[in-house]
């Protein structure tokens, strides 16, 4: 059925906009709370450690695999557009706020590898280039708070959080209404809670999930510091005027299409290949940080941040489908989410790492430590046979 995976695409691009629905407001709820500008670190790491948290409850319980996908799916889209509106309560204390993205993110938990679980049931063959789009999907839906903000900039700053809460309803209802259980899903046999330990049995899958891993040290810092970078760059050279949210968004959103091309290229060359490629990349580009995020040249600058933007995230479908294909298929849905937990909880070491460089190391060279997640990913792949 055709309309099959443009109805995943379209549903995940929807309710996984609501991942950074608090940072793209980060400036007003600041103000409003008077809360310190590196508040941002905090905020994005109660997103991630709901998300990790809702992961490892997914993965225990195997939600995914005893239930229809597509009903967990729309169930999490509805409660994490309700709890992301918490945002906006009057007078909201700060363990408030942080409590209300925790639990977004928690039943983030249920949108974004679900729905990886969903294409895989649906994709055998050429799951790679289906994986692509659905992280490109992921990507754009990272990067729209951004332009939602940056377009609405006369209009009060809730008004944001109410259309992403209004897509992520929306998102979540398609994907109920036009998508039935995949051909290929095969149910899982009761709640077991050993489930979660069967795929690291296999070594190509635990490749994967450390390549996975090293990635994943390095992504969601990059995205979330891409404001802090560019504000940086403003306030170095103040007679150069940037439209901070609108580059941002570019800058994170132009990555949905290295997800698409990589998901391409796999086909030809090969998953292993390219998703090294794209990891040896965006290491470079960590080494390189320090030449470029204040070159006297702004088109230069920018270039860098849309390049490396591109490949820091193209290698991300990639390992989703060698961790897909290489899971236990009874535990399909459950690995995926157990991998996602485990991910996410580096990111938020390594988000916390660099809030807390920032207080002294020069900005210029703050990025540099991002560089240990791809040496690691590369040396995890290089140890793997043939797959």
């Amino acid at each position: 059925m055709r309309w099959i995976l443009p109805t995943i695409v379209v549903s995940q691009f929807f309710c996984t906009s609501l991942w950074f629905a608090g940072n793209a407001v980060l400036p007003d709820i600041i103000k409003s709370l008077d809360l310190e500008s590196g508040f941002l670190a905090n905020l994005t790491s109660a997103v991630q450690f709901g998300f990790i948290s809702g992961t490892l409850v997914f993965a225990l319980l195997s939600l995914a695999d005893r239930f229809s996908p597509s009903q967990v799916f729309f169930s999490c889209s509805i409660v994490a557009g309700i709890t992301n509106l918490g945002i906006c309560i009057e007078g909201i204390s700060v363990w408030g706020l942080l409590a209300t993205r925790f639990c977004t993110g928690f039943f983030l938990a249920g949108i974004y590898p679900v729905g990886m679980k969903i294409a895989a049931d649906h994709y055998q063959k050429g799951l790679g280039k289906s994986l692509g789009f659905l992280v490109g999907a992921l990507v754009l839906g990272t990067a729209f708070p951004h332009f939602l903000k940056s377009v609405s900039t006369d209009l009060p700053w809730k008004y944001v959080i109410y259309s992403l809460s209004g897509l992520s309803f929306f998102g979540g209802s398609v994907m109920l209404a036009l998508v039935p259980n995949g051909p290929f899903r095969r149910s899982g046999q009761g709640l077991r809670f050993t489930a979660f330990l069967s795929g690291f049995e296999n070594q190509n899958f635990r490749s994967a999930a450390f390549g996975y891993f090293g990635h994943m040290w390095e992504l969601y810092t990059f995205w979330a510091f891409v404001p802090v970078m560019l504000t940086a760059y403003q306030l170095h050279f103040p007679e150069k005027v940037l439209n901070v949210p609108f580059l941002s968004f570019l800058i994170i959103a132009f990555g949905s299409m290295a997800c698409v091309i990589s998901g391409y290229l796999s086909q030809s060359f090969g998953t292993k290949k390219i998703a090294t490629l794209a990891l040896g990349l965006s290491c470079l580009c960590c080494f390189g940080s320090p030449f470029f995020l204040y070159h006297q040249s702004l088109p230069v600058f920018i270039i860098f941040l849309f390049f490396w933007g591109l490949v820091v995230i193209a290698d991300s479908p990639l390992f989703s489908t060698l961790i897909a294909q290489n899971a236990p298929e009874a535990t399909r849905g459950t690995m995926l989410t157990l991998v996602n937990c485990i991910g996410f909880s580096i990111t938020i070491v390594s988000i916390q790492c660099a809030k807390i460089g920032s207080n002294f190391i020069n900005p210029q060279y703050l990025y540099l430590f991002l560089a240990l997640g791809p040496l690691i990913g590369i040396a995890a792949l290089m140890r793997s046979g043939n797959f």
